[in-house]
């Protein structure tokens, strides 16, 4: 049977049964200190309600200035977590 492919039952169980589903969320997140704190704040915010997180990326970050100088740190996180 050239080029055909033969699964057998078993098999397809073991592949169902690893198989996992991520979702991803967009939150945000700020600090009066750093990006780096908002990214930690907003991690720890999510974890609260979310679990399984896996990764977070970073997709925007933007400042909010006030008399001139950055009165605060904002990012947009994108948070991959596995569902139960």
């Amino acid at each position: 049977m050239k080029g055909r492919w033969v699964i057998n039952r078993a098999d397809a169980q073991k592949r169902r049964a690893s198989m996992s589903v991520a979702k991803i969320i967009e939150i945000s997140s700020e600090s009066p200190t750093s990006f780096e704190d908002a990214i930690v704040q907003g991690i720890a915010r999510a974890s609260k309600t979310i679990h399984g997180i896996k990764s977070a990326w970073v997709k925007e970050q933007h400042v909010v200035v006030e008399n001139n100088k950055v009165a605060l740190y904002r990012v947009d996180l994108k948070v991959t977590f596995v569902m139960d």
